[in-house]
């Protein structure tokens, strides 16, 4: 396994829409190791194939049980509303309030091809649909009602530690 770069917002792949993994070959089980061992590396929660600068629909999730390896995902049904704070790992360092399904199922395929579905409820859910928007060329910036100023964050930090 290898760390990846991960491309920052001004990287024009990022905006672009994604093509479909067609072969599930080495190559692809390069890039999905490839991507956890990044993802863990930067303590993220998810990363999308166009952040390591490749414009397929992989996306890889840390669940806090597993890496989920979602390749070819849709979401195929949300319920719920929750609204919080999101980051990115291709935007350092800012951080703005957007609004998500509370609950979220995928549809996808495995590494090898094999079609399944994961539902999740909250952060995971969240994960899920920020992952899902970086293949479609979107960013959580576009979401986001409010972006957050570097007084707001330390606030909300200050209160978590009481």
């Amino acid at each position: 396994m290898a760390l990846r770069n991960i491309f920052t917002f001004d990287y024009p792949e990022l905006h672009k829409v994604c093509r479909p993994v067609t072969k599930f070959d080495e190559k692809l089980h390069i890039l999905l190791d490839d991507m956890a061992q990044t993802m863990i590396e930067a303590e993220g929660v998810g990363l999308a194939a166009p952040q390591v600068g490749i414009l397929r629909r992989v996306v890889v999730v840390d669940t806090g049980d597993e890496i989920l390896n979602l390749v070819n995902p849709e979401i195929i049904q949300t319920d719920g509303e929750q609204d919080g704070v999101e980051g990115c790992l291709s935007l350092p360092g800012k951080y703005g309030m957007v609004k998500r399904p509370n609950y979220a199922k995928v549809r996808a395929q495995d590494r090898d091809g094999n079609w399944f579905e994961v539902e999740a409820e909250g952060l995971i859910a969240r994960a899920f649909c920020h992952e899902c928007d970086h293949l479609d060329g979107h960013v959580y910036t576009e979401r986001a009602y409010h972006m957050l100023s570097e007084e707001e964050l330390e606030h909300m930090y200050d209160e978590d530690e009481e």
